[in-house]
């Protein structure tokens, strides 16, 4: 890659849009640990 090529860096949105789906599969993925928990305690 040459010094003068342009950075190659997504844009600012999409890089905050990367970040929420990331949280909410987190999130999303927890809750179902604990739905799993709950349900297998019964």
């Amino acid at each position: 890659m040459l010094w003068s090529d342009p950075e190659n860096k997504p844009p600012k949105e999409l890089r905050d849009a990367q970040d929420m789906l990331r949280r909410a599969g987190l999130v999303l993925a927890l809750a179902m640990v604990i739905a799993m928990l709950v349900l297998g305690a019964r």
